[in-house]
C-alpha cells in the first residue's frame, strides 16, 4: 500500500483552489492544512474544501504536515521556502520557486542538508500531449532537433485578475510568469540550455485594472512586459522565445520545432493537453495523439469560454511525494527547476546588458511519463 504524506498549503489565493480540487485525484497525497497570513482566507479555503485553516507557524509545527505546498506570491517563494526546510518539511512551490540562481542554489544546500526535497511546478509538461510529442523525439520521428520557435503572447492579467499587481513587479513579467511553463517543456524536450541572449521592453509603464473589484486602479509596471530571446541549447539546437503581454492578437503556435528529419507543432504548454502534429521531411503533417492512451490528456474540466480541457495540476506534487517514499529522483525536482529559473533569469539580464550571457547550471532531462507512470500516480485512472 502506498504511504500518504500529509500536504499543508501556505498561500490561500486563486491557485489554491485549483490543487485542492485536483489533489484527490492522486495517490501519496492528502491536503489537511492550509494557512495564510490573511487568516480569513484560510479559513474560508478550508470550510470549501473540508481541510482545517491554521496559521503559518502552526502548520510549520504539524507533525501529520510532511509537505509544505508553497502558493505564496512569487516575491515571498524563498522565504516561505526556507522557512518550511527549517521546519523539517519538504517543499512544493509554485513556479517561480525562486528569483535568482544563488536562492535556489543556497535551498538546495540546506536542504541536502536536513536530507529534504524541494520541487516546484510547472508540471503541466506531464500532460498528455507534451509527453507524446517527448515519445516522438525519443523515438527519433523527427530525427535530432536543431531548432524551434516558441511564442507566449496576450495582453496581460489586468484584465481578469482581481489582483495582478504582482505580474508587473520583479518576479513576474511574461518570462517569469509564463516563461517557466515553455522554457521546461524545452528541457523536457530537448535537454539543457548552454547560452541565451536577449532584447526587452516596457512599452507601458502603467496598467490599467479592468477587472473587479479594483476596476480603474492603476499598476506601476516594474518588469520588461515584451521580450525576443534566443536559447542556445547543449545539444546545439537553437530556439527563438518571444514573451509578450503587450499583444492584443497573434497567428503564432505556441511551439515549434524543427528536427533533422521532421518538424513538430506542440501544443500550449500552459495546458496538459492539445493536437500535436508532426511531419516526416516534406510529407504531411499528421495530427494526434492517437493510440497514446494517457490519463493526463483526458479532458477533465470546462473552461469559462466552454472548451473542456485536460487538467492535472498536483500531477508533480504526487510524482515527488512517490519519489521520496521510492528513494528516486521527482520529474519536477529542484535540478530541472534551477536550470529553468538560471535561463529565465538569464534571458531578463541579457535584456538588461544587451549581451550573451552562458547559464551557471545545468541539468539532465527529467524522466519521461508515459501512461503506465502516469496511471500509477492516480488513483481511479478510468
Amino acid at each position: 500500500m502506498t504511504r500518504t504524506l500529509g500536504v499543508g498549503i501556505v498561500g490561500c489565493g486563486n491557485i489554491s483552489q485549483s490543487y485542492l480540487t485536483q489533489a484527490p485525484r492522486f495517490r501519496g497525497i492528502e491536503i489537511r492544512a492550509c494557512a495564510d497570513l490573511n487568516e480569513d482566507a484560510a479559513r474560508a479555503r478550508a470550510d470549501e474544501f473540508g481541510v482545517r485553516a491554521e496559521t503559518v507557524d502552526g502548520l510549520l509545527a504539524s507533525d501529520d504536515i510532511d509537505i509544505i505546498l508553497n502558493l505564496t506570491i512569487p516575491s515571498a517563494h524563498y522565504a516561505v521556502s526556507r522557512q518550511a526546510l527549517e521546519a523539517g518539511k519538504h517543499v512544493y512551490s509554485e513556479k517561480p520557486f525562486v528569483l535568482d540562481v544563488a536562492q535556489g542554489q543556497e535551498l538546495a544546500r540546506f536542504a541536502e542538508s536536513k536530507g529534504l526535497r524541494v520541487g516546484s511546478a510547472p508540471d503541466t509538461y506531464l500532460g498528455g500531449s507534451h509527453q507524446f510529442a517527448r515519445h516522438l523525439i525519443d523515438q527519433g520521428v523527427v530525427g535530432n532537433i536543431v531548432g524551434g520557435t516558441c511564442h507566449v503572447m496576450s495582453h496581460g492579467m489586468e484584465h481578469w485578475h482581481p489582483n495582478p499587481d504582482f505580474f508587473f513587479k520583479p518576479g513576474g513579467g511574461p518570462i517569469l510568469d509564463m516563461g517557466p511553463y515553455y522554457v521546461t517543456n524545452l528541457v523536457q524536450l530537448i535537454g539543457p540550455v548552454k547560452r541565451v541572449a536577449a532584447i526587452s521592453s516596457t512599452p507601458a509603464p502603467e496598467r490599467t485594472i479592468t477587472s473587479q473589484p479594483r476596476n480603474g486602479e492603476k499598476i506601476t509596471v516594474e518588469t520588461p512586459t515584451t521580450i525576443q530571446a534566443v536559447l542556445e541549447f547543449a545539444n546545439g539546437a537553437v530556439v527563438t522565445l518571444g514573451a509578450s503581454w503587450d499583444v492584443w492578437k497573434n497567428g503564432h503556435a505556441p511551439m515549434e520545432l524543427y528536427g533533422a528529419n521532421g518538424t513538430l507543432l506542440v501544443p500550449d504548454p500552459n495546458f496538459f493537453s492539445g493536437d500535436v502534429s508532426h511531419s516526416e521531411r516534406n510529407g504531411d503533417f499528421v495530427t494526434g495523439p492517437t493510440g497514446w492512451d494517457h490519463p493526463f490528456g483526458i479532458a477533465n474540466r470546462d473552461l469559462p469560454d466552454g472548451r473542456k480541457v485536460a487538467d492535472y495540476r498536483t500531477a508533480g506534487l504526487a510524482d515527488m511525494a512517490m519519489a521520496i517514499v521510492e528513494g528516486r529522483v521527482a520529474r519536477c525536482g529542484l535540478d530541472v527547476a534551477l536550470h529553468v529559473i538560471d535561463v529565465l533569469t538569464s534571458i531578463l539580464r541579457s535584456g538588461e546588458t544587451g549581451q550573451f550571457v552562458t547559464l551557471e547550471t545545468t541539468c539532465d532531462r527529467p524522466e519521461a511519463l508515459g501512461p503506465d507512470a502516469a496511471r500509477a500516480l492516480l488513483h481511479d485512472a478510468g
